[in-house]
């Protein structure tokens, strides 16, 4: 009996012919011929796993290498920072998708078949993975509506930093303490964001609270001298600095000061400006009021 008529005669659904199947059919069988079909098959499988390995391998460099070019070229082309990451991840998730999917022709496996099943199964990854999508669509959203770019501050989802890059997924901004946080796009591009690099000029406010029987006028001249001595301050007609009568408090007087400085010097300008207003004002007879406590006590004879 040859391993043909052996595999012909007994099959799954012949019950009968598995029952009567023994020890002595396999005594019977072609052995050599058996091992030689073996041995091919295995060789044929070595041989296109070593060449699955090479062209994985190879095409991991050359992803890495067309990579690198479309990287220069969207920088020869001035291409912006928010975009540039964008489509470097983008580019290299498909050109691995199409590097996994040659592999596993090599491999035997039909890669028609895989597509029939990736795509029949994409419903159920869309709707497992219907987080990363819309962090996706956010992603794109970001690109086109431009609500902030790599470089600027913004405040979204309880974090504040500077944007390093805008990535397929998620966006990763830097905090003045040097964290790295990862926000994903599909809130960023749906809740509120402040962009505090949006526009090219900010305000600054300060609070400047002043005792009772302190002079304000006197107050209010001190403070102008000091922003306008400030070169980083804006001193045009209508952004020059003011400073106003805000609130009259229980135990103060409370001065609103405002003024106009580029977005780059605004924290620049509200620390200095705070210190300079607390060692200035006191020469000029402002005092800083403060919670105290006065006892008087009677003597009785």
């Amino acid at each position: 009996m040859t391993p043909t008529s052996l595999i012909e005669t007994v099959q799954p659904s012949d019950t009968t012919a598995v029952a009567n199947f023994t020890f002595a059919d396999l005594a019977n069988l072609d052995w050599p011929n058996v091992m030689q079909q073996l041995t091919s098959s295995a060789i044929d499988f070595v041989l296109k796993l070593v060449v699955a390995a090479i062209v994985f391998y190879v095409g991991k460099l050359i992803i890495r290498k067309l990579h690198s070019l479309i990287g220069r070229l969207l920088e020869a082309r001035g291409a912006e920072a928010s975009l540039h990451t964008f489509i470097l991840s983008f580019a290299k998730i498909v050109m691995m998708f199409v590097l996994i999917i040659v592999v596993i022709g090599i491999l035997g496996i039909e890669t028609s078949s895989f597509l029939a099943l990736f795509a029949s199964a994409g419903v159920a990854i869309g709707m497992a993975l219907s987080g990363t999508l819309q962090n996706f669509a956010g992603g794109v959203i970001i690109l086109l509506l431009k609500p902030y770019k790599v470089g600027d501050f913004i405040e979204a989802q309880g974090y504040a930093g500077t944007v390093k890059e805008i990535q397929i997924f998620h966006t990763i901004i830097s905090t003045g303490d040097n964290k790295s946080i990862l926000i994903p796009n599909g809130p960023l591009s749906t809740g509120s964001i402040n962009n505090a690099s949006r526009e090219m000029t900010r305000r600054v406010d300060w609070t400047v609270s002043i005792s009772y029987g302190d002079n304000v006028e006197v107050a209010r001249k001190a403070i102008l001298d000091i922003l306008n001595s400030d070169e980083r301050v804006i001193k045009t007609e209508s952004l020059a600095p003011v400073v106003l009568l805000g609130n009259l408090n229980s135990s103060s007087i409370d001065l609103t000061v405002r003024a106009w400085t580029e977005s780059a010097n605004y924290w620049g300008v509200f620390h200095n400006t705070n210190e300079r207003i607390y060692n200035e004002l006191p020469s000029h007879g402002i005092n800083f009021p403060y919670p105290h406590v006065e006892v008087i006590m009677n003597k009785q004879a």
